[in-house]
């Protein structure tokens, strides 16, 4: 075999061994994702995709641009998420997370895409069974917008994890045992959370609110189990007196 012949062998044989999708689509990394849970989302792996998209590490910012394994599906008249996401057999969740698309409004021509081989769309439809507890889009509003009322000028991390303790309080037998229920609760004549009190509760959810909430009702726990949170000014003893999970911003998460 000549020089020429083995280095075209040798780059042939490189080329077979990068991971190669048969649907791929183009999605823009948002503030709070991973290798791994994209991995999750579009039926893959954290390593899959660093190889295909050439990183040499885990690393990845707001804004970059990754080759995920996905169609593009050109909105019609007529469509909705819920019938598009029903006509691939994926979850509504994971067409709005892969779209970063949290309200319900598409238009005629628009570029959406869908976490959907065969393959992708059974690993999707998994996760979603693994969710921390079912919940309606009606769920999900609200919790983003007692996230947004309560953390709207925190780090991601404290939103995620404001999500979290309402669904910690749901799973735990001493609160309600819905996300409505835990929210609206009344304690000695008084609203658990602030913003249920001050009305604050009623202003719309922010976009990373939404995407904050959606990772929460999806198991996503910075806090490991908190089933409280109260601002580091508070007073009270006896929120200070819990063990502290987490602190994240101005936040405090306790046991």
């Amino acid at each position: 075999m000549n020089k020429k012949a083995k280095v075209f062998f040798a780059v042939l044989v490189l080329s077979s061994l990068v991971p190669t999708f048969a649907n791929a689509a183009t999605y823009t990394v948002v503030k709070g994702d991973s290798l791994y849970t994209l991995g999750q989302l579009f039926g893959t792996t954290s390593g899959t995709l660093m190889t295909r998209n050439g990183l040499k590490s885990t690393v990845i910012y707001p804004g970059q641009k990754l080759e995920v394994p996905a169609t593009v599906y050109t909105v019609q008249k007529g469509d909705s998420l819920y019938l598009i996401a029903k006509k691939y057999g994926i979850t509504l969740s994971a067409l709005r997370k892969a779209n970063g698309k949290w309200d319900d409004m598409i238009y005629v021509g628009q570029k959406l895409i869908i976490p959907g081989s065969a393959s992708v769309t059974a690993n999707s439809a998994a996760s979603a069974n693994n969710s921390a507890i079912s919940y309606t889009q009606s769920d999900l509003d609200l919790l983003a917008r007692l996230i947004t009322a309560e953390a709207n000028n925190q780090p991601y991390t404290a939103k995620v994890a404001v999500g979290a303790v309402v669904i910690n309080r749901v799973k735990d037998s001493r609160f309600p045992n819905t996300i409505r229920g835990v929210i609206y609760e009344k304690s000695y004549g008084y609203y658990q959370f602030t913003p249920v009190q001050n009305g604050m509760i009623n202003k719309p959810a922010s976009q990373e609110a939404l995407k904050a909430a959606y990772d929460a009702l999806n198991g996503v726990d910075p806090t490991n189990g908190a089933l409280y949170f109260f601002d580091k000014t508070a007073t009270n003893k006896w929120l200070w007196s819990k063990p502290i999970a987490l602190r994240a911003g101005d936040m405090i998460y306790a046991y």
